[in-house]
C-alpha cells in the first residue's frame, strides 16, 4: 500500500496539535480511508499500553482510537518519559531502552533515528495516510542539529509540513511569521501551509490576519478553528492539560487529587471529572487538602520515592492523616498505592539515591522497586461489587504485605487468575497497580455510590469520547479547507 502522509508542527507547545490530528484521524476514517497516526518522537508521562504490551504516549493512543484501530508501538517510537528536571526515561518501540540527561539525550539521537524510520516504514504499509504529529516547534533552531521530531524527520522523508498556531495565546501573527524567519530556506520550503487554533469569537475578523500572514511567508492559510470547548473531554496529552480538569461548580461528592511533581497517567481522572454529582479538586502545590474532601486519590506518578517526598515537602501527608481520622477515603493508584504502604525500597537506585523510604503507613502493605518493568492490558473484576473492569499495568515494584490479602480486583487472562491491589480492614484505604478502572461504567458508579455519592444517572465514558471524536471531525471539517488539506500529502 503506497500510503501518503502530512506532518502536522505547530509554533510552540500546547498549540493543539495532538487533538487536530485526532479530529483528522477520525475525519479521513469517516470518509473511508485507512489512516494511521505517527508521533516520531513524544514527551510525555502519559502513557498508554498497546496490544503487544508496549508503551507509547496517551496522545497516540486517542489518535489511533480515533482512526478506529489498536494502537501500536510504531505509532511513537521514541517516548521520552521525565523522570528529573533534566533526566528522562527513553522508551524506544515500546521497550525501556535507558535513561539520559537532556544532554545526553542530544548526543543519542542520531543513534536513535533509525528507530524512528523503520517504525514509519512499517506503520506506512498498513495506511492510505500518514497523518504525524511533530514536538514543540520548528522554531527551536537550537535544537535541530540532530532533531528526529520536527524538521529532521521531515526532510529525510519528504513529508510536507502543515504549521497549527494558536491564537489564544496572543501574537499569532508574529509566532508564524516568526518562525518562517528562523528557518533554513530547506526547512521553509517543507512547510506548505498553516492553520490557526483556538479563535474565540468571529472567525471572519481575522482574514485580513491570514493575508499578512500569507504575504509575509508565502504559505497557504487554510482557515481558522474556533475554540471547541469539548475538547475537555478528551483525555489531556500532557500535565499542562491538568489545568482544565477542576469542576467549577460545587457537588454533592468531592475527590482531592494532589499534583505531584512527576504526576503520570492522569487521565484516570478523566472519568471522574465528567462523572455528575462529582467535584474533582486538583490540590496544586502550595495548597492545602480541602477538608470536606470525600476521597483523596493519589495519582501515578514516574517517580514514587520523589514524588512522596515532595509530598511531604507540601504538607500533604498531614492533611491525608486528618482526612482519615474524619473517616474520610483514599484511593492509591499505581505509585500512589506504593506511597500508601509502611515503606518503599529501592536497592538498585533505579529512581533515587536512597535505598528505603518511609510509606505513609495506610497500608499494611511494602514495595519493593525493581528493573524489571510491567506492562500489560488486563481485564477482570472487582472483588467489592463483582463488576467488569478493564484497563492496564505500567509499573516497577511489587508490593506485598497482610492488606493484599484483601485485594480489590480479581484479574483473569488465559483460564489463570490473580489478585491486585489492597485494602484496610474497614475498607476505607485502597490501592491498586491498575489504571483506567474508572472507564469502567459499572465499577465507577459502583464504587461512588458505596462512598456516598447519591445520584440517578451516570455517565458512558467511552461513548463520551467516542461522541466527541465525531464533534471534532465535524468541527474542523467546517471550519477548515479539508480538500485542499489532504491534497498536500505526499
Amino acid at each position: 500500500m503506497a500510503a501518503k502522509a502530512l506532518m502536522f508542527q505547530g509554533t510552540g507547545s500546547d498549540v493543539g496539535k495532538s487533538l487536530f490530528v485526532a479530529g483528522l484521524c477520525r475525519l479521513a476514517s469517516k470518509k473511508g480511508l485507512c489512516v494511521r497516526p505517527f508521533k516520531p518522537q513524544n514527551m510525555s508521562n502519559n502513557a498508554a499500553v498497546t496490544a503487544d504490551n508496549g508503551e507509547i504516549g496517551r496522545a497516540q493512543a486517542l489518535q489511533a482510537l480515533a482512526a478506529g484501530i489498536q494502537p501500536s508501538i510504531h505509532m511513537n517510537p521514541i517516548l521520552l518519559k521525565p523522570e528529573t528536571e533534566n533526566g528522562s526515561q527513553i522508551v524506544v518501540q515500546g521497550r525501556l531502552y535507558g535513561h539520559a540527561t537532556a544532554k545526553q539525550y542530544q548526543k543519542m539521537k542520531a543513534d536513535l533515528f533509525p528507530f524512528v524510520m523503520d517504525s514509519f516504514e512499517k506503520i506506512k504499509e498498513e495506511a492510505d495516510l500518514v497523518l504525524i504529529e511533530g514536538a514543540g516547534s520548528p522554531a527551536e533552531v537550537n535544537l535541530r542539529a540532530n532533531d528526529i521530531a520536527n524538521m529532521g524527520f521531515a526532510t529525510v522523508a519528504n513529508i510536507p509540513v502543515v504549521l497549527i498556531g494558536d491564537i489564544d495565546r496572543g501574537g499569532i501573527i508574529a509566532s508564524i511569521v516568526g518562525t518562517n524567519a528562523v528557518l533554513s530556506d530547506i526547512d521553509k520550503a517543507q512547510i506548505k501551509a498553516f492553520v490557526i487554533n483556538k479563535f474565540r469569537g468571529d472567525v471572519s475578523l481575522f482574514s485580513d490576519g491570514i493575508d499578512q500572514i500569507e504575504k509575509f511567508t508565502r504559505w497557504k492559510g487554510l482557515g481558522v478553528i474556533p475554540w471547541f470547548e469539548e475538547a475537555s473531554k478528551l483525555p489531556a496529552e500532557d500535565a499542562m492539560g491538568l489545568k482544565t480538569i477542576v469542576n467549577s461548580e460545587r457537588n454533592e461528592f468531592m475527590v482531592a487529587v494532589p499534583q505531584l511533581s512527576r504526576i503520570a497517567n492522569f487521565d484516570d481522572l478523566d472519568p471522574l471529572r465528567m462523572e455528575p454529582g462529582v467535584d474533582l479538586i486538583l490540590v496544586r502545590p502550595g495548597e492545602v487538602m480541602p477538608v470536606d474532601a470525600d476521597m483523596i486519590l493519589l495519582p501515578g506518578t514516574k517517580s514514587t520515592i520523589g514524588d512522596l517526598m515532595f509530598l511531604r515537602e507540601q504538607g500533604w501527608h498531614i492533611d491525608i492523616a486528618s482526612h482519615v481520622r474524619r473517616g474520610g477515603s483514599i484511593l492509591g493508584l499505581c505509585g500512589g498505592y506504593q506511597m500508601l504502604g509502611k515503606k518503599i525500597s529501592d536497592p538498585m537506585g533505579i529512581e533515587s539515591s536512597e535505598k528505603e523510604i518511609d510509606g505513609l503507613g495506610f497500608l499494611d502493605v511494602e514495595t519493593i522497586l525493581t528493573s524489571k518493568k510491567t506492562l500489560t492490558s488486563v481485564r477482570g473484576k472487582d472483588t467489592m461489587f463483582d463488576t467488569d473492569i478493564s484497563g492496564y499495568e505500567i509499573h516497577i515494584g511489587k508490593t506485598s504485605g497482610f492488606d493484599c490479602d484483601r485485594p480489590i480486583i480479581r484479574l483473569e487472562e488465559d483460564g489463570k487468575v490473580k489478585f491486585d491491589g489492597a485494602s484496610s480492614r474497614d475498607g476505607r484505604i485502597m490501592g491498586s497497580y491498575i489504571h483506567g478502572i474508572f472507564a469502567s461504567n459499572s465499577f465507577r458508579s459502583a464504587f461512588l455510590s458505596n462512598l456516598g455519592l447519591k445520584k440517578e444517572k451516570s455517565i458512558d465514558f467511552n461513548w463520551e469520547v467516542e461522541n466527541t471524536l465525531d464533534k471534532l471531525a465535524d468541527h474542523l471539517e467546517k471550519y477548515i479547507n479539508v480538500k485542499t488539506l489532504f491534497e498536500l500529502a505526499r
